[in-house]
Parts: structure tokens; C-alpha cells; sequence
């Protein structure tokens, strides 16, 4: 296994002693590897995650492609109707 030497200030160095002398960590080390996968899982997670908003924003594209969907200008052009009626209605 290889060594690397780093340095903290020593607020950052007194607060791994904490985990340390907690019992979460057996050492530095330990406490920075944890740090690592962390960082490795976070990173898989947030490349994971937009690939599938990627195929999503596909997916949705060829189906406007098709003639699917809605148009947003009509959507809301038709909440803003119904929004109006009903207001109008319950001041009534």
C-alpha cells in the first residue's frame, strides 16, 4: 500500500482526531479512504444520474418528434382559464 502525507489546518486536524478517538475511525487513514469512496459513490451517483436525465430529455424529444406531448403555451394558456372561472367562482 503507498504512503501520502497531506496537511490540515488544525481545526480539520482536530476534527478527524474526534472521529478518531470516537471510535467511527481507526485511523487518518481509515478516515480518509472512508472520505474517498464517498466521494467515488457520490460522483458514479451523479453520473449515473444524468445519463438517465439524458435519455429522458431523448425520449421526450422523440416523442414531440412524433407529435406527442403537449404545447407549454397551450397548457398553460388553459390553467390560467381555468384559474380565472374558478376564482370567479368563489368570490361569488
Amino acid at each position: 500500500m503507498a504512503s501520502m502525507n497531506i496537511s490540515l489546518p488544525d481545526p480539520m486536524r482536530d476534527y478527524v482526531q474526534d472521529r478518531i478517538d470516537s471510535g467511527q475511525y481507526a485511523s487518518a487513514s481509515d478516515y480518509v479512504r472512508d472520505l474517498i469512496r464517498r466521494d467515488r459513490g457520490g460522483i458514479e451517483n451523479e453520473e449515473r444520474w444524468l445519463r438517465d436525465l439524458d435519455g429522458s430529455i431523448a425520449q421526450s424529444l422523440a416523442e414531440m418528434a412524433a407529435g406527442g406531448g403537449v404545447d407549454l403555451d397551450a397548457a398553460c394558456d388553459a390553467v390560467l382559464i381555468e384559474l380565472a372561472t374558478t376564482d370567479g367562482q368563489h368570490r361569488s
